[in-house]
C-alpha cells in the first residue's frame, strides 16, 4: 500500500511553537538572571572595596593613636619619670604622641581616677574619671588592652575615648592613659566618599554599639545593635555579606563588612532598589520585547494552525471523494486495492488469516435494461446498505468493485467466519425486496493465510472464481473457494 504523504498537524505546530517559545523565554530568563547576578556581584565588590577602604583608614588612625597611648603607658612606669622636672616629664610622655586636628589631647589618670598629666598643658586642672566606663574596665580587668568607649561628649566635643591600662611591674593597677578621636574625623572621612543618600555606613564597637553612622542621626549614635541579625553575622564572621531590612528605616539592603576582627567594625550597605535599578529597567524592556514576540508567535501559530486544520479537512474530504464510490458510499476500486495490499502484507508478517467476499447482483443487466438505470442504481444502493449493515469491525473494507460487483475484505476472519458474514449479507439482500428475483446476490468466498508464492491478485481471482461458481449453481448462494488449489465447495 502506498504510504500516505506526511502532513503537519495543527497540534504538532502548536506544540512545537509552544516548546520553541518556552525554550526562548527560558534562555532569555537565564540571561536576565545572569545579568542580575552580575549586578549583585558588582555591587558586592564595590561595597567590599568601600568597606575595606574605610576600615583601613580607621584602623590606621586607631593604630597610630594606640601607639601613642602605649608609649605613654610604658613611660609612666619608668622609675626615672618621677625624678625629672614637669616640663621634661611632659616632653618624655607626649613628645612623640600622634597629633591631628581630630585627635584629642592624651591624658593620664592615676589609680584613683585623678588627672595627673595632660598633653595639652603643663598645669592641668583637677579632673576625675573614676566613674567613666573605660576607667572601670581597666581597673577591674588587667587584660582589657585597648578600650574604645561609647560615643560621648568629651571635653566639649562628641568623641570616642581610646584608653589603655597603666600596669606596674608587679601587675598592679597604676592608672589609665586616655585620648579621644572626635566625630569630626568620621564626618570628614564619610564626606570624602561618593555614596548615595540612602546608602548606609555604620562603624560599630565589638559589642555592637554604634560609634558613627551615615546618614547621620544623633539619636541612633550609641545604641547597641548586638542582637540585630546583620550585626550578629558581622561580629561572628571576619568577612561577609548579609541581606535584610535596615534596623531604623526598614529599607532592604545588601550589607558587607571586612576584617571584623579590628576594634571597630565597618558595615556598609546599599539598598536593593538601587543595586537592581538598572537591571530592573533592562529586565522590563527585554521582558516586554519577549512578551511581544511571544504574542506575535502565538498569533501566527494559531493562524497557521487554523489554516493547516482547514487544509487537512479539505485534503481529507478530497481523499474521501477520491476513494469513495459516489453512488453507494462504499470504498471504490482504488481504495480497495490499497487496502487489500496492506492487509495481505500484514497477514503474511503475522501469519493470520484473511478472507474476501466477491458479491454480484443477480440478473442486474436484464433488470437495468428493463427498468432503466435509475432503478438499477436503487438496487445497487440497497445492496450497499445491506453490506454496510453486515460488517461491523473497523478493519473491514467494503467496496464497489465495478458495475454491479462488490468486494468485502475481512482481515483476521477464518473461512467459516467469512462464510457466516456472507450468508448474513445474502439473507439481508434477499429480504430487502418482496420480489426476490430482483434483489438477490451471489457471493464467492476466499480465505487463506498468505504464504510464499501466493499473492493477493491470485487471492482475488480465487474469490472471483467462487463467485462464478455460485452463479453457475443457480445464483442467490454463497460458494467457498478452497485455497490455494482453487477447488470449489458449495
Amino acid at each position: 500500500m502506498a504510504g500516505r504523504p506526511w502532513r503537519l498537524s495543527a497540534r504538532l505546530l502548536i506544540a512545537c511553537s509552544a516548546l520553541t517559545m518556552v525554550g526562548f523565554s527560558a534562555i532569555c530568563g537565564n540571561v536576565m538572571l545572569d545579568m542580575r547576578r552580575g549586578d549583585v556581584a558588582l555591587a558586592r565588590q564595590s561595597l567590599d572595596n568601600l568597606a575595606s577602604g574605610i576600615d583601613a583608614d580607621i584602623g590606621r588612625n586607631i593604630e597610630l593613636y594606640d601607639n601613642s597611648l602605649r608609649a605613654v603607658a610604658s613611660s609612666m612606669v619608668l622609675p626615672e619619670i618621677k625624678d625629672v622636672s614637669r616640663p621634661i616629664r611632659h616632653l618624655i610622655l607626649f613628645g612623640h604622641a600622634a597629633t591631628a586636628r581630630y585627635f584629642g589631647a592624651i591624658q593620664v589618670f592615676d589609680r584613683n581616677g585623678q588627672l595627673t598629666n595632660d598633653a595639652s598643658t603643663l598645669d592641668p586642672a583637677p579632673e576625675s574619671r573614676v566613674d567613666e566606663e573605660y576607667f572601670a574596665a581597666h581597673r577591674d580587668r588587667s587584660d582589657t588592652g585597648l578600650f574604645i568607649s561609647r560615643p560621648m561628649l568629651h571635653r566639649g566635643a562628641y568623641a570616642i575615648v581610646l584608653s589603655r591600662r597603666i600596669t606596674g611591674a608587679d601587675g598592679s593597677f597604676l592608672g589609665v592613659v586616655a585620648g579621644s578621636i572626635r566625630f569630626s574625623y568620621f564626618h570628614d572621612l564619610f564626606g570624602r566618599l561618593n555614596v548615595g543618600s540612602d546608602d548606609m555606613i555604620s562603624v560599630l564597637r565589638r559589642d555592637g554599639t554604634i560609634i558613627m553612622r551615615t546618614p547621620f542621626d544623633l539619636d541612633v549614635i550609641g545604641k547597641n545593635l548586638g542582637q540585630v541579625p546583620a550585626v550578629v553575622h558581622a561580629l561572628s564572621e571576619a568577612n561577609g555579606s548579609y541581606s535584610g531590612p535596615g534596623e531604623f528605616d526598614s529599607v532592604p539592603r545588601l550589607l558587607v563588612w571586612r576584617d571584623s576582627l579590628q576594634p571597630l567594625v565597618v558595615l556598609v550597605g546599599k539598598p536593593w532598589d538601587r543595586i537592581l535599578s538598572v537591571w530592573r529597567g533592562e529586565a522590563i524592556r527585554i521582558g516586554a520585547i519577549i512578551a511581544a514576540l511571544v504574542a506575535f508567535a502565538l498569533a501566527a501559530t494559531l493562524v497557521l494552525a487554523r489554516e493547516i486544520r482547514r487544509r487537512g479537512e479539505a485534503e481529507d474530504k478530497l481523499e474521501e471523494l477520491a476513494t469513495t464510490d459516489a453512488l453507494t458510499g462504499l470504498r471504490n476500486r482504488r481504495k480497495f486495492d490499497a487496502a487489500i495490499d496492506g492487509e495481505w502484507r500484514r497477514a503474511a508478517r503475522h501469519r493470520t488469516p484473511v478472507s474476501l467476499l466477491m458479491i454480484d447482483a443477480d440478473h442486474f443487466k436484464a433488470y437495468n435494461d428493463t427498468f432503466g438505470h435509475q432503478a438499477g442504481d436503487q438496487v445497487l444502493v440497497g445492496i450497499a446498505i445491506c453490506i454496510s449493515d453486515s460488517i461491523l469491525r473497523a478493519g473491514d473494507c467494503a467496496a464497489r468493485y465495478g458495475g454491479e460487483e462488490f468486494a468485502v475484505l475481512l482481515p483476521g476472519l477464518s473461512a467459516t467466519e467469512a462464510l457466516a458474514v456472507a450468508e448474513t449479507i445474502r439473507r439481508k439482500v434477499e429480504g430487502w425486496s418482496d420480489d426476490a428475483t430482483l434483489s438477490t446476490v451471489s457471493i464467492g468466498i476466499a480465505s487463506t493465510i498468505p504464504a510464499a508464492g501466493l499473492d493477493w491478485p491470485q487471492f482475488v481471482h480465487a474469490a472471483d472464481r467462487a463467485l462464478y461458481a455460485a452463479k453457475a449453481a443457480g445464483r442467490n448462494r454463497c460458494v467457498l473457494a478452497a485455497m490455494p488449489a482453487l477447488a470449489l465447495a458449495a
